[in-house]
């Protein structure tokens, strides 16, 4: 089975416990501008005011969403069903459904009273040593001299063939056989939306600590922990009202939600929380 799968199948028996709220709406940033780094991410919210965050500047999947929203029932749709379109569906209907499992796993953990633990971490508590091979996948600029500075060798696996080069300590390759040497290896949510995530994780066997980050890393950590991911990075909207307000303006988001990083040493799972909801009553 796929993650994606696996993903839904907890989500499917959470929802046989309690009714899971309906969903409100989903919001997207404006336009995106050249150069700038906000309004990478649309929210789908539930009635309840849960968000589940999603990226949507994926190929033209935010021009296809902004055409497609006026004509998808969204508002009043069950958030189960609109998850499944995360396992089928075309790039558009993955992106819709991977913010639908975000936002049913962000249910989950709060009928549990869990929250990952607060992190100013940003490259998913890697500790390389200097000289140490470290694997990227995809070339993400805002990580790189974080990683470079300790003295990593970096080995970036892309899908562009204009990228590749070494420089500067850094390696760019098309091939994910390169990611076997690495002893730990640093990945984006942008993984589980291209249907890459699967395929690359066979990459990383060997690696001691293997981290998934970004705002899209939202849904049931059970299967990525079981495939070899040691911790997951993401963003824990603490406001949910001022979150979509900014998004909507393309203003910064940051005041309204806190980074997490959840390692796997650290994670009760899924069904620890479901039962700890049943024992809360």
């Amino acid at each position: 089975m796929t993650y994606a799968e696996d993903a839904l199948a907890l989500l499917a028996e959470a929802a046989h416990e309690a009714p899971f709220p309906r969903v409100r709406a989903l919001h997207l940033p404006p336009p995106p501008e050249p150069g700038r780094t906000r309004g990478e991410f649309g929210a789908l919210e539930l009635t309840d005011r849960t968000l589940g965050l999603a990226f949507v500047l994926l190929g033209d999947t935010w021009v296809r969403l902004r055409e497609a929203v006026p004509t998808m029932t969204i508002a009043g749709a069950d958030p189960l069903d609109l998850a499944r379109r995360y396992v089928d569906g075309d790039s558009l209907e993955r992106t819709v459904g991977l913010a639908a499992v975000n936002a049913l796993t962000r249910c989950v953990f709060d009928r549990a009273g869990f929250a990952p633990p607060t992190s100013s971490d940003s490259i998913g508590l890697l500790d390389p040593a200097p000289g140490e091979a470290v694997g990227m996948i995809g070339y993400f600029a805002p990580l790189v001299p974080q990683l470079v500075a300790r003295g990593a060798q970096l080995v970036v696996v892309e899908l562009r063939a204009d990228l590749v080069g070494e420089r500067d300590s850094v390696r760019v390759t098309l091939d994910p056989a390169e990611l076997g040497g690495c002893a730990q290896v640093l990945a984006t949510g942008t993984l589980l939306l291209n249907d890459t995530l699967d395929g690359m994780l066979q990459h990383c066997r060997h690696a001691r600590r293997l981290a998934l980050v970004g705002p899209t890393v939202g849904g049931p950590p059970d299967p990525l922990f079981a495939r070899g991911v040691t911790v997951l990075g993401g963003r824990w909207v603490i406001d949910s009202r001022g979150y979509v307000d900014a998004l909507q303006r393309g203003a910064p988001t940051c005041a309204f939600a806190r980074k997490f990083s959840l390692a796997a040493a650290d994670y009760p799972g899924w069904r620890a929380l479901r039962g700890s909801r049943s024992a809360r009553g």
